[in-house]
């Protein structure tokens, strides 16, 4: 174990099963989440010089990623230059062997309301049918391949919340892996009240979270939410307060970076292959395949194939089939 990892990760927090008394009362705290380090996280890599809408940070010591939103002037709307930089900073981190998790937030600012996202920037936004800020050739919803982006990256993404989270801005946080808010957070969708839809994850994965008619009523009435309500209707995994919300971050980071990166890959791309059809099947499917090419029957398969023989699966020991 890497120094980095053993400084992320509290042996005791993931040692606490086997360590607990055999003869004590049952109790969820066997599950040494409590003994996790509670204090924010310390990125020590700032790797932001190539980006203007966002901010890209890296944790060597927790193992995690930073990417955020930086346009608080516009409560972090995005265009599409923002949209691009966030997928190219979501590409970095998910190739970084020193990133286990991936945080998506924004940068707020003692002057300006906070807010997660409020979705698409209005004032780039095109008849031709996407938003176009002069940067590509034509208008373009790139929000939608960032949205698919996020679904398969195989690391965990923790969307953190303060203020607003509207809009395609909301959609950017029910696509991530999980949620947690600041007291301050407000949930909502706006687009039919601004001739606006999302007609993918925004409504069918919404739909899965909370449920067909709080579905309905987030599009059909288009209100607001606030933290606590979001949490009640699993919309949100956890609600903190803000001044404690980034140790409590950091806490879910530790675990997750101490878990055993193919398991979590895995899992999300089986509680995903549902929803994504045969794209979603093929993700789980490359996993399978991955592990298998670290079995002695596929690597029999390869060196028949390079030394120019016929295979001989059948001296493998059948337990290793």
């Amino acid at each position: 174990m890497s120094s980095a990892i053993a400084t992320a990760v509290d042996p005791a927090s993931m040692n606490a099963t086997r360590s607990s008394s055999k003869t004590a009362p049952p109790t969820k705290k066997r599950d040494g989440f409590h003994l996790v380090p509670s204090h924010p996280i310390v990125y020590d890599l700032d790797l932001s010089s190539t980006f203007r809408d966002v901010t890209y940070h890296v944790s060597t010591i927790d193992r995690a990623a930073r990417i955020a939103l930086d346009r608080p002037d516009v409560l972090h709307a995005f265009r599409p230059t923002t949209i691009n930089e966030i997928r190219r900073a979501l590409e970095y981190a998910q190739d970084d062997t020193r990133v286990s998790v991936i945080v998506l937030t924004s940068n707020l600012t003692s002057n300006r309301t906070p807010a997660f996202c409020a979705g698409g920037d209005q004032t780039v936004r095109s008849s031709d049918g996407g938003y176009d800020d002069g940067t590509e050739s034509a208008a373009r919803l790139r929000v939608l391949d960032l949205q698919v982006q996020m679904r398969r990256c195989p690391k965990p993404i923790i969307a953190v919340v303060r203020g607003y989270a509207i809009g395609g801005g909301h959609v950017l946080h029910v696509c991530a892996d999980l949620t947690i808010a600041g007291r301050d957070a407000i949930f909502g969708q706006v687009g039919p009240r601004m001739g606006s839809v999302d007609a993918g994850y925004g409504s069918v994965h919404l739909a899965r979270i909370v449920g067909q008619k709080r579905a309905r009523e987030f599009w059909f009435l288009c209100r607001y939410y606030d933290a606590g309500e979001a949490l009640d209707m699993g919309l949100i995994n956890a609600v903190h307060d803000n001044d404690v919300l980034d140790g409590e971050v950091g806490r879910w980071v530790r675990r997750m970076a101490g878990m055993s990166p193919t398991a979590l890959a895995v899992a999300k791309a089986a509680i995903n292959a549902d929803q994504d059809g045969s794209a979603g099947i093929s993700l789980l499917g490359g996993h399978v395949t991955r592990l298998f090419y670290m079995t002695d029957e596929a690597r029999e398969g390869r060196d028949a194939y390079l030394e120019g023989r016929s295979p001989d699966f059948r001296k493998i020991p059948q337990s290793k089939l």
